[in-house]
């Protein structure tokens, strides 16, 4: 129209309100130049995921081991004198392990987890009776079904990466989740010390089962820390070790068990870096605005 003042020109404003002689909405020819794509997308390699999905089939084979523990001590081909033994190994070897791998351990330190494994002891011998009677009353099958449902929310909850798991002397801040794995793991274990014929068989599989579930990952994680190479020739012992005691007991187990682990292992990277391609993300001026403060001493 003639004589009608030129429209001023669009600027972008944040929280102006809007512009005369503009829409609310209008954008101009720039407004998609500032688009970014995949900028945060990181790309993953098949064999690095595959080499971190070490630490879940790992753990996994943990968690069959002391099942398989459980399961002879059980059927009597066990016994409490084999337990006892086999606790005082495991206990030797985790602290050789902690020697070799951790520098930070010293002498006050070494002595202080000494102390407090001792006292750990003493309360668990002087408790055995009561884990002995405690579910006295409670048929069982109700004890395995809760057995089986615990140690499942055990796997699911557990922290694999190990990220709350300090070195010694660190302080240490477990997740709601991790705790509550824990927790699930020794109401586990209590569970099937309670079915067992004596005291001693219940002192002997609960220190080897608490051993396990709390040690034992940070024995596994000061491994990992120190040579991954020696985590994962340990990570493959482990796992021919596990599937071989699982041979004897159940073969369709077994099968099931290394499928598992295969799934674990190799498919699920697999499918990671799969649906990596399908990953689209896009960033631009119309996204939320992120502060950025730095920091000078």
């Amino acid at each position: 129209m003639e004589g009608s003042p030129p429209r001023p020109r669009w600027r972008k404003v944040a929280y102006g309100g809007m512009q005369p002689g503009y829409d609310d909405n209008y954008t101009d020819e720039s407004f998609l130049e500032a688009m970014v794509m995949n900028s945060n997308v990181v790309k993953r390699d098949l064999l690095k995921v595959m080499r971190d999905s070490v630490s879940i089939s790992q753990y996994l084979c943990v968690v069959a081991l002391v099942v398989c523990v459980w399961t002879y001590t059980l059927g009597s081909i066990i016994d409490e004198k084999l337990l006892l033994s086999l606790d005082a190994v495991l206990l030797g070897l985790g602290f050789l392990v902690l020697l070799l791998t951790e520098r930070r351990l010293s002498l006050p330190l070494l002595s202080k987890y000494f102390l407090n494994i001792g006292f750990f002891i003493c309360g668990l011998y002087v408790l055995a009776p009561l884990f002995h009677t405690l579910t006295r009353s409670i048929s069982s099958d109700s004890i395995w079904a809760l057995t089986v449902s615990l140690l499942i929310v055990h796997l699911f909850l557990h922290d694999y990466s190990g990220s709350i798991i300090r070195p010694p002397g660190a302080p240490n801040n477990p997740t709601l989740t991790s705790n509550i794995s824990l927790n699930a793991s020794i109401v586990a274990s209590v569970l099937i010390a309670s079915r067992l014929p004596s005291r001693l068989h219940v002192f002997a599989i609960m220190l080897f089962s608490l051993q396990v579930f709390i040690f034992g990952p940070l024995v596994i994680h000061c491994l990992k820390q120190y040579s991954v190479k020696a985590h994962l020739w340990f990570s493959f012992t482990l796992t021919c070790s596990t599937l071989a005691i699982i041979f004897p007991i159940n073969r369709l187990v077994f099968v099931i068990f290394l499928g598992l682990l295969l799934f674990v292992t190799v498919v699920c990277p697999y499918w990671l870096i799969r649906m990596q391609e399908y990953k689209f993300e896009i960033e631009g001026p119309w996204d939320e605005a992120k502060l950025c403060f730095d920091i000078t001493e």
